[in-house]
């Protein structure tokens, strides 16, 4: 059942420190290598929402113990693939990175999803997949169910993807761990590179020339994973804190990898400040604080590798747009159309909606800066980040914003709402 939530702003500077939630994309990571090790192993600090529980559903079901934080594991060779479809939920990267996994197991697996995850695009796992010895299979749309025939290893190979994609490369990079020689993958910059440092820290791969990543195939090894925050939620944070001058949020403890701050970049290209410092490292992986203040604030471009790296946070570039003096482009983001809904489409109906200026395009969008937004009803269809970024509109807003479609937030962020106002009511 849709729910809707009102939120009201505080149209006031505020400063608060908050600790975000342990990071989506490493949580997928840390539990399908958990579940490909041998042993027991550690997940502390994972993120809670709906799309990493599925993953850690699906690992259960292949015969993975799951008490708490600690799994233990047969190792691959021990997976009892069921003849039921594994589904997936609302996580593409459950789906993905679980095919890449299972192509290197032995027996035939079909991965199914909601109804949104089942409109997605699978077809590009097709090729980097069929190279290491799997058979994929999709529906004639090229979406799921995907089913993944393995034999319980792969044969080496060398790829070239034409997407500058995380999920296909940690998915080949999955599947060569099972082959019989060294495999390489090559791709666009742009992507997040997670499981790329993690495999290098264990051992089992090395990076090369620009964007080449080399596997070496090999047992993973059963490790005690401390999960750090997610700079995508923490985004939201920072963007709250840009729209009004003067008001502060500082994230301790968030991962500070290369290819998740891009979002960081935008806003200080808009005249935000920006103060960030290292604290230390996950497998290899930088993890630090992160300080944001509101400043007035500049329309700016988003194209290239920074679109790519910004991908997730596009829809909270165009909120802070709003805010902003002159007109903000994005473009190179072609990707937005295949997420969880169009992004493009609803990110500039979210703008629109709220007496903003927003303009599609095919690989992006426009948004003429007024310097405010009105109250009113942002339609989330589906699509947790639009919530997320409706609500975050609120922050500066003349009037309440009504999320319609607020549930979706649990597929990444279940106390989303709280930690907003927690963010908005503090002095």
């Amino acid at each position: 059942m849709s729910e809707s939530v009102v939120v009201e702003g505080p149209r006031r500077p505020f400063a608060a420190g908050i600790e975000v939630p342990g990071d989506k994309s490493l949580s997928h990571r840390a539990l399908i290598l958990a579940a490909m090790a041998t042993g027991t192993s550690t997940i502390a600090r994972a993120a809670t929402g709906r799309d990493v529980q599925s993953t850690r559903d699906l690992v259960e079901r292949l015969g993975v113990t799951v008490d708490g934080d600690r799994l233990t594991s047969p190792g691959i060779d021990g997976w009892t693939i069921p003849d039921a479809p594994l589904d997936c939920g609302n996580s593409g990267t459950t789906m993905r990175l679980l095919a890449g996994a299972l192509s290197g197991a032995d027996g035939t697996a079909t991965l199914v999803g909601d109804e949104f995850l089942m409109r997605r695009p699978m077809r590009r796992l097709v090729d980097p997949l069929t190279a290491l010895g799997a058979s994929v299979s999709l529906s004639e749309d090229g979406t799921a169910p995907v089913t993944i025939r393995g034999t319980g290893s792969t044969t080496a190979a060398d790829v070239d993807i034409p997407m500058a994609s995380a999920q296909v490369r940690s998915a080949f990079a999955l599947g060569a761990l099972r082959a019989d020689g060294e495999s390489t993958i090559t791709s666009p910059t742009g992507y997040r590179d997670h499981t790329e440092r993690w495999l290098e820290a264990m051992g089992l791969g090395k990076r090369e020339s620009g964007t080449t990543f080399r596997i070496y195939p090999g047992d993973v090894p059963a490790y005690n994973y401390v999960i750090p925050g997610d700079p995508s939620s923490a985004a939201f944070l920072w963007a709250a804190a840009a729209i009004i001058p003067g008001a502060q949020v500082v994230t301790p403890n968030v991962s500070l990898n290369p290819g998740r701050i891009g979002f960081l970049e935008v806003l200080e290209a808009m005249g935000a400040t920006i103060t960030g410092e290292v604290t230390g490292a996950v497998l290899g992986d930088p993890v630090g604080t992160v300080g944001v203040q509101g400043n007035e604030l500049r329309g700016t471009t988003v194209h290239g590798a920074l679109a790519a790296a910004a991908l997730d946070e596009l829809p909270l570039v165009a909120v802070v747009a709003s805010y902003a003096e002159g007109i903000t482009r994005v473009s190179d983001a072609a990707e937005l159309r295949a997420k969880e809904s169009d992004r493009i489409a609803t990110t500039v109906a979210m703008v629109n909606a709220l007496g903003g200026g927003a303009q599609a395009q095919q690989d992006g969008f426009e948004v003429l800066g007024l310097g405010w937004l009105d109250g009113g009803v942002v339609e989330a269809e589906g699509d947790h980040r639009i919530a997320m970024a409706g609500a975050v509109a609120a922050t500066g807003a003349t009037g309440p914003i009504t999320i319609a479609g607020a549930e979706s937030v649990g597929v990444s962020w279940p106390r989303f709402f709280e930690a907003l106002e927690a963010l908005w009511s503090s002095q």
